[in-house]
């Protein structure tokens, strides 16, 4: 059931209490249970963390965690299935399910005692009403040829064949009523569960529960920003809910810095100020040279089409136009003179304007730690990322998820330095191959979408073995590729190989890229009607239904499945 009050549901139940929690891997997840760690060490809360990457992984936790624990806290998962049908639990535990992932399970919903959702209500849920979906077996049973047989012999026959005649005509009637109801409640499910969609960052949600307790703090807001921006980065809400809920935080924001401009010398070494900034759409630039962010962030490359002779041509004379030197260009952005650096906004969206890159800035928030470091929001995320789905050697998943939780505090800087190097490979690797899959025509039109398969040898192919990183270079791809060919608008399906030893690949489908998309992907019912029909050996593993793994063998027959489906 949805939480109504989150301070009396949910807070004050859990705060003398041991907790679990189950944390996804993905960053809006690492900053909510960013901040409700701060929170539970407020009021000194025992908690267990445990990081799940997958459907298996919660199972495996929940069974090991069950005798210990009586309540449990997930963040981003267990809102889109039926949570007690999975897991089984005891009738005593009880579940706060913090999820972004849409539709909701029903009865996720419906369930009063045992799932409660910490989820924001005005969200465009559109849950169908109870009655539409359950119905009590009392209902059906009730009068079903009751005393038909009690009486035999005590009435003449006739009038008993007539009373049998009315009893089978009703129970008939019954039965067709009940055909009626269950395809309509087929038809109400498939149109509620069609389609898979991301709602308010859960991060946001739990801040908003520090607020409301009076307990935020600058570094809880600065992990709430990230949350929120992580959405952004990984492209799973619309241009209108990212703004939306911009202004919700920059109002956070306002009211912090205001509160701390007395309290605060606000020159501290150590002090910590956010800042809302109309800055560029430019990956990591204040860490990079600027001609680096150019040619490895997705939308100025789309837009000069950098990959072909023609897009490097026109990126030379883009930097011409701004009349900034190429030796300042191409050294490090703190390195460049400071006439440069202060109208280099200004200067940059002038020319891009010319160049048809009218939205070049956007909405987004900076920060201040001391005098030395300052970071964009979406700085933190690609670094974040890049440490979570480290492929180096020796290093589990768990470690990488330690990590990422650690590059988010400001004590700890230098494995945040150390995830933007990361990150700036990684973008690196996918520039390199959108390039690469575009010149050597890898992306084939099958119909109803496009399709690209990497091969296994290709360069920084175990990068694209990892969910998010293969999101972005799907997501770059698809945008490149309509661009370069000027086609119509397709959906884009992915794959990359997963396990060369179990012989598997990662499969990820991604709606048509435009810029009034609502986000909608459709993928995960098809790819579960492809697999069932062909009887490919799939794992829907993965919190996204649009993320599956699949034995390379079946693929061939599995795309044929889709594209039948997709006609």
């Amino acid at each position: 059931m949805f939480v109504t009050d989150i301070r009396k549901e949910f807070y004050d139940v859990v705060v003398n209490q041991r907790v679990a929690l189950l944390v996804a891997s993905d960053i809006d997840a690492l900053c909510a249970c960013k901040i409700l760690q701060a929170l539970f060490h407020c009021d000194q809360v025992q908690y267990t963390l445990v990081p799940v990457a997958s459907w298996q992984e919660l199972g495996t936790a929940f069974l090991e965690h069950k005798e210990q624990f009586r309540y449990f806290v997930l963040i981003n998962c267990g809102a889109n299935v039926d949570l007690l049908e999975m897991l089984q639990p005891d009738e005593d535990s009880i579940f706060f399910i913090c999820d972004t992932h849409r539709p909701v399970d029903v009865v996720n919903v419906y369930n009063d005692t045992q799932v409660k959702l910490l989820i924001k209500q005005d969200d465009d849920l559109g849950v169908p009403s109870y009655d539409d979906i359950f119905r009590d077996e009392d209902d059906e049973e009730g009068g079903d040829d009751s005393g038909n047989e009690s009486d035999e012999g005590s009435e003449p026959s006739g009038k008993r064949r007539r009373f049998d005649e009315g009893a089978v005509e009703r129970r008939i009637e019954r039965q067709r009523a009940r055909r009626e109801w269950e395809a309509q409640r087929r038809e109400i499910l498939f149109d509620y569960e069609q389609y898979e969609y991301h709602g308010t960052s859960a991060a946001m949600v739990i801040f908003e529960l520090t607020w409301v307790l009076t307990k935020d703090t600058k570094d809880m807001l600065w992990w709430a920003v990230i949350g929120l921006t992580d959405q952004w980065v990984h492209d799973k809400i619309t241009h209108m809910k990212y703004v939306t809920d911009i202004a919700t935080m920059q109002r956070h924001v306002s009211r912090h810095n205001h509160r701390n401009e007395d309290e605060e010398n606000s020159l501290s070494i150590d002090c910590m100020r956010i800042s809302f900034e109309y800055d560029l759409r430019l990956s990591l630039y204040q860490h990079w040279s600027l001609y680096e962010s150019i040619c490895n962030s997705c939308y100025t490359s789309c837009n000069f089409k950098l990959w072909s002779l023609n897009g490097q041509k026109k990126l030379q004379e883009f930097l011409a136009d701004m009349g900034l030197p190429l030796k300042q260009v191409r050294q490090k952005f703190n390195s460049m003179d400071m006439s440069i650096k202060e109208n280099l906004r200004e200067v940059i969206e002038e020319s891009s304007n010319k160049y048809g890159m009218k939205d070049i800035r956007i909405q987004t928030f900076g920060v201040h730690f001391g005098f030395k470091n300052r970071f964009l929001a979406n700085d933190v995320v690609h670094a974040a990322a890049a440490l979570l789905e480290s492929t180096e050697k020796d290093e589990s998943a768990s470690d990488n998820f330690i990590k990422a939780l650690d590059c988010l505090s400001r004590s700890n800087l230098e494995c945040l330095h150390k995830g933007i190097d990361m990150a700036k490979r990684k973008l690196i690797a996918i520039q390199q191959t959108v390039a690469s899959c575009i010149c050597t025509n890898l992306i084939l039109s099958q119909g109803p979408f496009l399709y690209c398969y990497l091969m296994e040898g290709t360069p920084d192919v175990k990068l694209f073995s990892k969910p998010m990183a293969l999101t972005l270079l799907c997501k770059y791809l698809l945008k490149a590729f309509t661009r370069n060919k000027r086609c119509k608008q397709l959906p884009l399906i992915m794959a990359a190989p997963m396990d060369v030893e179990k012989g598997t690949v990662i499969v990820l489908g991604i709606p048509p890229e435009s810029e009034t998309s609502d986000k909608k992907n459709f993928f995960g019912r098809a790819f579960e009607k492809a697999a069932e029909s062909t009887s490919s050996r799939t794992l829907h593993d993965h919190f996204d239904t649009s993320i599956i793994e699949l034995k390379s063998e079946d693929r061939t027959k599995f795309l044929d499945a889709l594209i039948t489906l997709l006609s």
